[in-house]
């Protein structure tokens, strides 16, 4: 057959192919991996395929169908088992090969995707569209079975943080590990025990939990004010399905948001220059830490461009996302260790380093962002919306915002619109409401900005439950 993507229903996202897992069949793998391939070949002659996945129970088939069309064109393929989606890249790009990660990330279980890597890093938008765009025979496949599995990329990814953070700088801190089903759970306990601190696991599924870093449930937050409280813990951490979403919780068993944590982290690790999707924090400019604050389209392909621009004219230069994913654009040197730049987005490295920041300061976690402005976000998302459903409605309000204001029920006129990435809405009051549907699921995606945590919370809330009876 020909390798063609308008039949099938898996498509890219803001970060990968994603669809329903019974949506990637082995045709639709093998006919991924060729178009991927070929459009690397046609920049540089490729020889090594890496291939890495998570926990959900689809994986290892759809990582099978993809190192049978690799090995197809006469491609090896390195398999470095389950492991966090950074963790792959960084082998990848250290031995100057293509790689997959078979993950669906932070989406529920039924569903999966594809991660796509370039020698040099994430693929691009403009690599997209030339994979969507390839039309070349798929060959026949030889037996769908995986290679055999190195622990190679786990081994690289756990010495990177122990040479960075010297000297065990958590000795004496109780971390909690909240484990579920997250790909790197006994990567992030061995670096934790490494680098001194008293890890204690918690909440290890065998069935594959969706943690999502940006729509934290209730039960979650109680979860983890009830183990912080019970084990004394200084800090709690979890990532997202393939590790490249931090949650960190502090001493109190308080959440951290994403954006706050990549603010921090960039402040402690001296960037100059930031490129942050619309929908972060506004205390990213306000606090004046960074010379230059480059607002992007959400996904990390846009934060990746932004990243570029700014590489130019800074020496430092960082990226992260509202989800607390940390994209390292510059090599960093201090006291004779360097940290290589890692341009994709990691869970571990801003969750460590606001632990380590505390730690070596003598403060508590949660003091940490005392100095910080004062605002405050929250967000949610309604699911089972279609894609273009949403659209349509966002779509109607730009060219409506008293109807806007009504529908929603805004106690405040809205005085700004900013249209990069769906709807953000400022109001009179300086509140902010941003909507946009999920480029990786049904759901229509709720951001709010306030004064308080309580109010952001409220917003969201409030914007949600009218949403629910207007889709």
């Amino acid at each position: 057959m020909i390798c063609t993507f308008g039949h099938y229903r898996a498509s890219f996202g803001t970060s990968g192919a994603r669809g329903l897992a019974t949506q990637f069949t082995d045709e639709v793998c093998a006919s991924f991996t060729l178009a991927f391939l070929t459009v690397m070949q046609e920049k540089s002659p490729i020889s090594r395929l890496a291939i890495g996945l998570d926990r959900r129970p689809s994986s290892p088939r759809m990582a099978a169908a993809c190192t049978a069309a690799a090995r197809a064109m006469g491609i090896e393929v390195l398999d470095y088992g389950i492991l966090p989606t950074p963790a792959l890249a960084l082998q990848a790009m250290a031995g100057d090969m293509p790689a997959l990660m078979i993950t669906g990330s932070h989406i529920p279980f039924d569903r999966n995707g594809i991660k796509f890597y370039r020698p040099d890093g994430e693929i691009s938008k403009a690599d997209e569209t030339a994979i969507m765009a390839v039309k070349v025979a798929l060959p026949p496949l030889g037996p769908i079975e995986r290679a055999p599995e190195s622990d190679a990329a786990r081994q690289r990814y756990l010495a990177r943080y122990i040479e960075w953070f010297t000297g065990q700088p958590l000795s004496g801190k109780r971390i909690g590990l909240y484990e579920h089903s997250a790909a790197g759970r006994e990567l992030s306990l061995e670096i934790l025990e490494a680098l001194g601190a008293e890890a204690i696991p918690l909440g290890r599924s065998e069935d594959f939990v969706p943690v999502d870093t940006e729509a934290v449930g209730e039960e979650d937050r109680a979860r983890a004010r009830e183990w912080t409280r019970a084990h004394q813990l200084d800090a709690l951490l979890t990532t997202d399905g393939d590790g490249d979403r931090p949650l960190l919780a502090d001493e109190q068993g308080e959440w951290l948001r994403g954006d706050i944590v990549g603010l921090l982290c960039a402040r402690a690790l001296g960037i100059d220059a930031l490129a942050v999707p619309v929908s972060c924090n506004s205390a990213i400019e306000a606090c004046g830490a960074f010379t230059r604050v480059l607002r992007t389209r959400i996904g990390s392909p846009y934060v990746l461009a932004g990243m570029e621009q700014l590489a130019g004219e800074h020496a430092r230069v960082a990226g992260f996302e509202a989800n607390g994913g940390f994209l390292l654009g510059s090599d960093l040197e201090a006291e004779g260790r360097r940290l290589r730049a890692l341009p994709t987005r990691d869970a571990l490295l801003p969750a460590l380093t606001l632990m380590v920041s505390a730690a070596q300061q003598g403060l508590p976690l949660s003091a940490l962002v005392g100095d910080l402005p004062n605002r405050h976000t929250a967000s949610d998302r309604l699911k089972d919306v279609p894609t273009e459903r949403s659209r349509a409605l966002l779509i109607r309000w730009q060219d409506d915002l008293p109807a806007m204001e009504r529908e929603l029920g805004l106690a405040q006129p809205i005085t700004k619109v900013d249209r990069t990435d769906g709807l953000r809405a400022t109001l009179a009051n300086g509140e902010i409401v941003h909507l946009r549907p999920s480029g990786n699921a049904p759901e229509l995606r709720c951001y709010a900005e306030a004064d308080s945590p309580d109010r952001a919370s409220a917003l969201v809330e409030t914007v949600l439950g009218r949403l629910a009876k207007l889709t």
